[in-house]
């Protein structure tokens, strides 16, 4: 097959006209033969089907030309809006390229039975194909991910993981005007739900015709996993109840979390909290997050241990880390589950005053737990996060929350991921990290949008010699040292004198409820 630049593609040497549509609908055709999404013998029925969608009343066979996805799938999205069968924003054209690659995805139960002759193989083996299938078929697009900013961060607690996430796209103004006109559809209930696998999408959901999900039994309920399409660590997978029932945190949970570990002891596995402010974004749909990744709080080490009665087979400690952490080891899943059980139960009825601890106010609770499950080796562990979401007017947002000096970097909420060490912080800090780079390098005052940051820069002048080849490496540290301190604000108790005894009286309250 011949190899052409994208250039070269959009200027042909005939006449320097755009290359023919038939080029790009073969070379898409190729493209799913090579990554084996179709066979042979699809050839002409998959053909047709893009023609379709493509609303292409004939077609020239053409010789299909090597490109990459992107490259492939932007010629048919530009003759497709030139013609008026799909929108020329972002939103329509994600729509209509999801909608081409649905018809190239093998149905479910082809994918259902791949995956279970590749676990009978081993789990690795057939989470290693379902990854890369699910990159194949464009529902993660490789090239959006690439863009994302990542770097790490050296800090007491460790190298601290920091992303500014590029790979999710920002609507423009006319998809955002399209998507309040669009049909409400309370079909899927949630994005999360499994009747979003092979959904066609609309202006206000997104598509999902490449979608695949692999269903899996887990405290002997029926559950699904998929990737995540913005990866942001890898094998970033999502578990997902198969009914729309809401996040509760309960003893239950850590049933599921360990036995999703024992189908697939590779992966970690873990739940946001369940109570707005430190939970999630998606509180209505029950779900994990897990994936093959070692995130920093699972390198940190136990600062000290401690025992909990009638537990003796349980190892256990508190973590070195800016956030309240108990971490529990056993080979024992029953003996994890009964004493994870017994702490968020004593920590959701638990009031320390002096501590600023408020199990509930008016009669709003504010107690819960974000626990993360792994294997070490033949051990199961859970990682017991400790977290309460009380406002006061000083916090608003919430008191275990960053406070307002630390937003113009991370306002948004700390969710599971945060929690082990990763700042998924926003796409708007890349331009603006640049920006405040040109103003200290041009000694410019800190103006709009980047006024935010002015404090923070006044006092990174006070503790750096900023030139030309150092300035954008600091900014960086010094966002990830900002991200230590949203961590630690987000912990209920204090890494000093004062808190590690308000942590032991809660440890003794859990022994004394024994």
């Amino acid at each position: 097959m011949p190899h052409i630049s994208l250039t070269a593609a959009r200027d042909c040497a005939d006449g320097g006209r755009k290359m023919d549509v038939n080029i790009y609908i073969a070379s898409l055709v190729q493209y799913g033969l090579d990554k084996k999404l179709i066979e042979p013998c699809d050839t002409i029925y998959v053909t047709n089907q893009l023609l379709d969608a493509m609303k292409l009343n004939s077609y020239e066979p053409a010789e299909p030309i090597a490109m990459s996805l992107e490259d492939i799938l932007k010629g048919l999205l530009d003759d497709a809006a030139a013609r008026g069968v799909c929108g020329d924003d972002i939103t329509s054209r994600d729509l209509f390229d999801t909608k081409l690659m649905g018809i190239l995805t093998p149905m479910p139960r082809e994918v259902h039975q791949t995956f279970a002759e590749m676990y009978a193989a081993s789990p690795e083996t057939a989470t290693d194909w379902y990854y890369n299938f699910s990159q194949d078929t464009d529902y993660i697009r490789r090239y959006r991910i690439q863009k994302d900013v990542r770097w790490k961060t050296a800090t007491e607690y460790g190298n601290l993981d920091v992303t500014i996430n590029l790979s999710k796209p920002e609507k423009d103004p006319k998809a955002i005007a399209a998507a309040k006109l669009a049909p409400q559809s309370g079909y899927p209930k949630c994005m999360l739900c499994a009747e979003n696998e092979g959904y066609m999408g609309r202006m206000n959901h997104p598509a999902r015709q490449n979608l695949r999900t692999i269903p899996v039994t887990i405290a002997g309920e029926g559950w699904y996993m998929q990737y995540s399409p913005y990866v942001y660590y890898n094998e970033h997978c999502i578990v997902f109840n198969r009914e729309h029932v809401p996040m509760l945190i309960n003893e239950s949970v850590f049933t599921k979390l360990l036995d999703f570990v024992t189908l697939f002891p590779h992966y970690f596995v873990g739940s946001n909290a369940d109570l707005p402010i430190v939970g999630g974004s998606i509180l209505s749909h029950e779900h994990f997050q897990g994936g093959h990744y070692c995130f920093p709080m699972e390198r940190a080490g136990v600062e000290r241990e401690i025992t909990f009665d009638g537990f003796e087979d349980v190892k256990a400690g508190i973590v070195k880390w800016p956030m309240s952490v108990i971490r529990l080891r056993c080979g024992k899943k029953k003996c994890l589950v009964e004493l994870a059980g017994k702490i968020l139960l004593c920590w959701r009825d638990y009031t320390d005053e002096d501590a600023f601890i408020f199990a509930e106010t008016d009669g709003v609770p504010h107690n819960t737990i974000t626990p993360i499950a792994r294997r070490r080796g033949s051990d199961f562990e859970l990682d017991l996060v400790l977290r309460n979401n009380i406002t006061t007017k000083e916090h608003p947002l919430g008191v275990y929350h960053p406070h307002a000096e630390l937003h113009h970097i991370k306002k948004e909420n700390i969710g599971l991921i945060e929690v082990m060490g990763l700042a998924v912080l926003p796409a708007r800090l890349k331009q603006e990290l640049a920006g405040v780079e040109r103003a200290i390098l041009n000694g410019e005052e800190l103006t709009g949008e980047l006024a935010k940051h002015a404090d923070w820069v006044e006092e990174l002048k006070k503790q750096h010699t900023f030139t030309k080849e150092n300035t954008a490496a600091i900014l960086k540290v010094e966002t990830g040292k900002v991200f230590a301190k949203v961590l630690e604000h987000a912990g209920v108790y204090r890494r000093n004198e004062q808190g590690a005894k308000a942590f032991d009286k809660f440890i003794k309250y859990v022994n004394e409820e024994g």
